[in-house]
């Protein structure tokens, strides 16, 4: 079975990006789930600006990115931008510097231009293909697609596995495919499951993202508010504590949305194991220390979608991220299989060879 077909809406990849014409359209997850809309970006640094906007987020840019490098192959083919690798490196560079904390888009791009430089450089490689750059670049996309896939499915069917029982799974954020597909295959399994969502200030991702995609899929999901995860846990409810991460670097330092580390700290203390999701553990961060944090503005917090929380006089923060020690984590869950934070490195320490995927 082709993998959208299991997904809810909001992860398919028609949704999530898809071309039409000369323009690319971006799912806007901002209006998720009252408004099923797109954002339409007639260039790269629109869509840049949309991933910095948050019109998609988690998972969601590195497919608006690589859904954009078959839409600037397209637009060579019609001669509205040149032919040279640079075009390609350019729009790679304005994506990555998008989300400078989620560094797998950045990876990935990385990986795409060294592969489809070959095309630039290499006369019999445009020859074998009838000299149709737009053919090339998708096989090369399709491939990094293909692969995506693969370690989504591969790293659900270990999740699903920590699920032996009836039990309640604690989550943060939208952790998107594996550890959506993770509680689908639990509960196809027999087991009953209750996922506890955060509602995840101020974007509301869980409220808005996670609850109605596991809710479209038929998995019981109670929504509760981000201070909640502990009282949870002290209560027996949670039986298991499952995140995405948006960077995991070689000392298993685990990055993931801000509120992950309050409950990974309540985890801990009540015995309740933390399983991390990481398609592409990053092998250019060494340590927390070579960690790129990214700060938002702090107006944000000051409002929950378009309704003001506080007087505009009053100063607040948005740390987007936190960053969880190494011994708070059980183990990370990744297309290698299932690793000890402390052995992270020893499957990913070599820079620049690991291809991996999104969260």
């Amino acid at each position: 079975m082709i993998l959208d077909d299991r997904l809810p809406t909001i992860l398919r990849k028609t949704y999530i990006a898809r071309i039409e014409g000369d323009r690319l359209l971006i799912g806007d997850r901002r209006r998720y789930p009252w408004e099923i809309s797109c954002v339409a970006c007639a260039s790269v640094q629109q869509v840049a600006d949309a991933i910095r906007a948050m019109v998609t987020q988690g998972g969601g840019p590195l497919q608006v990115a690589l859904t954009t490098m078959r839409l600037v192959a397209r637009w060579i083919h019609a001669g509205l931008q040149p032919d040279r690798l640079d075009t390609f490196v350019h729009a790679a560079n304005l994506l990555a510097e998008a989300r400078p904390t989620n560094t797998t888009m950045a990876r990935t791009l990385k990986d795409f231009v060294v592969d489809l430089s070959v095309w630039y450089h290499c006369q019999s490689i445009r020859s074998s293909h009838d000299r149709d750059l737009v053919s090339f670049t998708d096989s090369l996309l399709d491939a990094v697609e293909e692969r995506f896939d693969h370690a989504y499915e591969s790293m659900s069917d270990l999740g699903a596995s920590l699920i032996t029982g009836d039990e309640g799974v604690l989550t943060t954020c939208f952790a998107e495919h594996s550890f959506t597909l993770s509680m689908l295959k639990a509960t196809e399994r027999g087991n009953r499951v209750t996922v506890y969502v955060p509602e995840t200030r101020p974007y509301l991702q869980g409220s808005r993202l996670t609850a109605p995609s596991l809710a479209q899929l038929g998995i019981s999901v109670k929504l509760v508010t981000d201070g909640m995860g502990s009282h949870l846990m002290g209560e027996g409810l949670v039986d298991h504590y499952l995140t995405a991460a948006d960077l995991v670097a070689m000392d298993g330092t685990v990055v993931n949305k801000v509120g992950t580390l309050a409950n990974a700290i309540g985890a801990h203390h009540y015995h309740i194991p933390y399983h991390v999701f990481a398609v592409s553990p990053d092998p250019t961060k060494l340590t927390r220390k070579d960690i790129v944090m990214e700060m938002r503005d702090g107006g944000e917090v000051r409002r929950c979608g378009t309704s003001a929380t506080t007087l505009d006089s009053i100063e607040a923060l948005y740390p987007a991220f936190d960053c969880i020690d190494a011994s708070l984590v059980d183990a990370i869950i990744t297309p290698k299989g299932m690793i000890s934070p402390a052995d992270i490195s020893m499957h990913y320490k070599v820079a620049g060879t690991d291809k991996g995927a999104s969260t």
